[in-house]
């Protein structure tokens, strides 16, 4: 593979394939792929005890399937940002970054939300904060033309 070839982005495929580079995109991939699956588990779990509702409010199943939506488009960011799509990188710093606001405010504010989903709610907030934390690093920037 000829590692000098410019990506669709402008990103060279010298600097995607960096180690330091390839570690954090690895890292990203896993930390978004498991958000990705514990919101379909989520889902799953709230299909199999809709007959509850005190455990699944609608407001239960409004937040976890915007979680889903969110967690699928940012997998594709993800991937795209991999390749070197210096605009899927952009949109996955913003993703992250919100979505980790947003989970903060859900788990922070009393009510609204059961403490189940609260506590799941950490959990992808902590796998956010670890994606943010990669993609606004200074190398992986430096890749993509980032201050």
């Amino acid at each position: 593979m000829n590692t000098r070839r410019t990506h669709a982005a402008g990103v060279s495929g010298e600097s995607l394939s960096h180690p330091h580079i390839r570690r954090a995109f690895r890292s990203t991939k896993l930390l978004v792929g498991c958000y990705v699956g514990l919101s379909a588990l989520t889902l799953v779990a709230i299909i199999l005890l809709r007959d509850r509702p005190e455990i699944v409010t609608d407001a239960v199943w409004v937040r976890t399937i915007v979680v889903v939506a969110t967690s699928l488009l940012m997998a594709s960011f993800v991937a795209r940002t991999v390749r070197g799509h210096s605009r899927s990188y952009l949109r996955l710093r913003l993703a992250s970054a919100v979505m980790v606001v947003a989970i903060a405010v859900i788990v922070a504010l009393p009510g609204g939300f059961p403490l189940w989903l609260k506590i799941e709610q950490g959990v992808c907030g902590v796998l956010l904060t670890g994606v943010v934390v990669i993609v606004n690093g200074r190398r992986v920037r430096a890749v993509f033309g980032g201050r």
